[in-house]
């Protein structure tokens, strides 16, 4: 058992570093100096926290691209890299927070109002999205912080 367990620990303990291997060789010729990348992870987080571009809910990397004007495939790999996301679950991180925010600042809301708002089209999604994220339904998460108060 000890052999099975240690056997386990060893082999994902490599695993970080076949992923940043995986992104070196992904990004070696992309050209993105420690600068640009700076200036671009500042622009995706204006966007998304001054923006609110996640409440569109069609929004693609295409879209993120326009609005902040850089190419795509360099914002792409800054999210890889120096969110260590992808454009997906970041997407996912910024609504899921504005849901968070708004469950509990506004409690007359119901939760489909608050699954619109923040971006999302469908029930499955969104509660998906969110119990990955919290470990709750929004009703739970709701009643939790409701009853903690």
């Amino acid at each position: 058992m000890r052999k099975l367990i240690r056997h386990f620990f060893s082999a994902n303990s490599h695993q970080p570093r076949q992923y940043e291997s995986a992104l070196e060789t992904k990004y070696v010729k992309s050209g993105l100096t420690l600068q640009e990348a700076a200036e671009i992870k500042e622009k995706i987080k204006t966007a998304f926290e001054h923006d609110k571009l996640y409440k569109n809910n069609d929004i693609g990397l295409n879209d993120l691209s326009r609005h902040i004007c850089s190419d795509r495939y360099k914002i792409s790999q800054v999210i890889n890299e120096y969110l260590s996301k992808n454009f997906y679950s970041l997407l996912s991180y910024y609504r899921i927070r504005e849901a968070k925010d708004l469950l509990l600042s506004q409690p007359f809301l119901s939760v489909k109002a608050i699954m619109y708002e923040v971006g999302y089209s469908s029930k499955t999604s969104f509660y998906s999205a969110f119990k990955k994220e919290t470990g709750l339904s929004p009703n739970d998460f709701r009643n939790l912080s409701i009853y903690a108060s």
